[in-house]
């Protein structure tokens, strides 16, 4: 097995993630198998507790696990599935030692960060290394490793010191480090400055690390006298030095890696060579050029309670952006705060309360838009929160019962028709939901849901709930035209809801957002744009490709909307959404400029 570690000084914009997941993709395109873990140095057993404020979307895997963001850009980078032991964390680190130690393993010896939290740090890459994760037999050729955080943390020692005894544990040719810094460039006279890079190798060469390649982030292209002064200082080799420079998008990264040849380094270091072929990523650069050269905007304002933070929506964006990709349409996004729409805003702050009105127009919250979509026939989408929205508003509009409510917002409704899961806990938060994959199976011949997944007879989607559908109300709901078409394998669990008579009306428990790829896009997402586009009927079996589609759509996922434009002015978060600064997690409402929800 052969490691390459991504660590890194202090960075702006595009840093460790997002380079790690393009040295993979380079890898990959060299033939070779590759696999990531991301290291996080906090406390936290896992990412499931912790507010997408402090660190972003929670994504979630396969198997469950809860963790840190970066992991899902893996997957979408490297078309992998990893486990929750792929993300490390300080909190799971010392659990794991305290365990053994409790029962005792370490036979009397007094436990210390040296020798056993480093060797269990070791001893759980080594491990995790192994577990195949592209689908094929054996383990992989190459484990990208990530240490999260910024050299010099406190927090991130243990992790340092066990990565130094690591490269010496598996000694040369099968550790590979690659350091990411910061090269700013001075506004006033256009120099760029290897000063921070200096004291940041410096720092790394004094914990017992030597970078053997640099990753140095710029906005623009390192001049020849400024890699000169860096390989002089860092000891790195001229050949070794890598700019990544400001780009139209972020699919871009790995392409700048391969314009500078720097999988010849890494096929160097880790004695690759005769096993590695030249990289292929034609595809991959079609895809890139294709997202530049769009023109035909679909503008979605994506409201939600975490629009602060542009990382706690990173899913749904890229979901949203693989479908608007594949249909031909450049995707652009506003941010609406949604406490901005409410109704103490109008009083304390009028100008912002008009503002975030004006841009989602007739659209008056999460369960108004649910009963805007179902009445006008504009498609809809609700995801997770999304669908029990639309659940709720059908009771209350429909049914004609007005104190319908879940009982997450309203413990003492007379008429829950969202409910607590029986196995879930109200005394412990962390890993006690409803968590990862699980299989939907479709019992409604020609629902426009299994259409969209090739007449299949299930799918297999990831989860993150501790509510659902109180099954008591469902003959109710049928009665009034709501169809369940999608249940789990016990017929008790609502999946999926569908309206007969609606163009697209459709609300999922799960989140499809989670295992969308760039070429391979969620079905229902991109359900969602061709039915706001009027393409639904005309769209193939499996097609990701929807030319000349018009229309608009409106998402609702859990804490806000969105409304999306198709034709319109671009602003200026294009730019940003391009290189992958703004992002979703399936907690807002999308509301288009017309013809589509997508919640």
């Amino acid at each position: 097995m052969k490691y390459v570690v991504v660590t890194g000084g202090v960075v702006s914009g595009l840093g460790k993630g997002v380079t790690a997941s393009s040295i993979g993709v380079v890898l990959k395109a060299c033939g070779l198998r590759v696999t990531s873990i991301k290291i996080d140095p906090y406390l936290n057993t896992d990412a499931g507790t912790m507010s997408p404020f402090e660190h972003g979307e929670v994504f979630v895997l396969d198997d469950g696990g809860e963790v840190d963001l970066d992991l899902g850009n893996y997957e979408r980078f490297l078309d992998i599935k990893l486990t929750r032991d792929n993300n490390i964390t300080t909190g799971k680190i010392y659990q794991y030692v305290i365990n053994k130690e409790r029962k005792g393993d370490y036979l009397g010896k007094t436990v210390q960060v040296v020798p056993h939290i480093t060797d269990a740090i070791q001893e759980w890459i080594e491990r995790v290394a192994m577990i195949p994760v592209d689908g094929k037999e054996g383990p992989a050729d190459v484990c990208v490793i990530e240490l999260g955080g910024t050299i010099g943390d406190i927090e991130s020692m243990p992790f340092i010191e066990a990565l130094g005894q690591f490269s010496y544990r598996v000694g040369p040719g099968n550790f590979c480090l690659v350091h990411v810094s910061l090269v700013p460039v001075l506004n006033t006279v256009g120099e760029q400055k290897t000063k921070p890079t200096q004291h940041s190798v410096r720092g790394l060469r004094a914990l017992g690390l030597t970078p053997n390649i640099l990753a140095c982030r710029s906005a623009k292209p390192l001049e020849e006298n400024v890699k000169e002064k860096l390989s002089q200082f860092c000891h790195v080799p001229v050949s070794n030095i890598i700019t990544l420079h400001d780009v139209t998008n972020i699919w871009h990264i790995p392409l700048l890696l391969m314009e500078q040849r720097a999988h010849e380094p890494l096929i160097k270091v880790l004695k690759l060579k005769g096993f590695a072929k030249e990289p292929m990523l034609e595809e991959w650069m079609r895809r890139a050029e294709i997202c530049d050269t769009l023109q035909d905007p679909v503008r979605i304002a994506m409201v939600g309670k975490y629009t602060g933070f542009a990382d706690s929506y990173l899913s749904v964006l890229k979901a949203l952006l693989h479908a608007s990709v594949a249909c031909q349409r450049k995707l652009v996004v506003d941010w609406v705060a949604s406490p901005d729409l409410e109704k103490h805003t109008e009083v304390e702050a009028p100008e912002v309360h008009k503002k975030a009105w004006d841009l989602l127009k007739r659209v008056e919250g999460k369960i108004l838009a649910a009963k805007y979509a179902r009445e006008h026939k504009v498609p809809y989408l609700g995801i997770c929160l999304g669908m029990q929205i639309a659940v709720i508003e059908i009771a209350r509009s429909v049914l004609n019962l007005p104190d319908a409510n879940s009982t997450e917002f309203n413990p003492d409704t007379t008429t829950p028709c969202v409910i607590f899961m029986p196995e879930g806990s109200k005394t412990h938060m962390g890993g006690t939901m409803r968590l990862g994959s699980r299989r939907t199976y479709f019992n409604v011949p020609n629902c426009k849901a299994a259409k969209l997944h090739g007449n299949a007879s299930f799918v297999d989607e990831r989860h993150r709930h501790r509510y659902e559908v109180n099954p008591e109300m469902v003959p109710e709901f049928e009665k009034a035209g709501l169809a369940f078409v999608g249940q789990d394998e016990t017929g008790k669990r609502m999946e999926i809801i569908e309206l007969a008579d609606h163009p697209y009306f459709i609300g999922v428990q799960f989140h499809p957002e989670f295992k969308s790829r760039p070429g391979k896009t969620s079905a229902l997402f991109l359900g969602l744009i061709a039915a706001s586009c009027r393409q639904l009927d005309s769209l193939p079996r499996h097609t990701l490709h929807c030319d000349n589609l018009t229309s608009r759509s409106i998402s609702n996922s859990g804490s806000g909307a969105t409304k999306a434009y198709w034709h319109g002015n671009l602003k200026k978060h294009t730019k940003s959404l391009a290189n992958g600064n703004f992002h979703s997690n399936g907690n807002g409402v999308h509301h288009s400029n017309g013809n589509g929800v997508h919640a």
